[in-house]
């Protein structure tokens, strides 16, 4: 089965080898027919701790790293 990849914003990189990333989804309102967006926070591994705040990044699901992190941040090289 293919691992799922999201692409999202660091919001924050205070942890070690962990940072924050927002993933924004949008759709539209069944009913009303207005695009809505949605966020949600997801922990994510980063080995060489390179991302910053504000970086726009890629993640993929990976295997439990810890009690809250699933996914790992994809480096360009990869």
């Amino acid at each position: 089965m293919p691992k799922r990849v999201m692409q999202g914003v660091v919001v924050s990189d205070k942890e070690d080898k962990t940072v924050t990333v927002r993933v924004e989804r949008r759709f539209t309102h069944q009913l009303y027919k207005k695009v809505i967006r949605r966020s949600k926070k997801y922990a994510a591994h980063d080995e060489a701790n390179a991302c910053k705040i504000g970086d726009i990044v890629s993640i993929r699901e990976c295997r439990p790293l810890s009690r809250r992190k699933r996914w790992e941040v994809i480096t360009d090289g990869a």
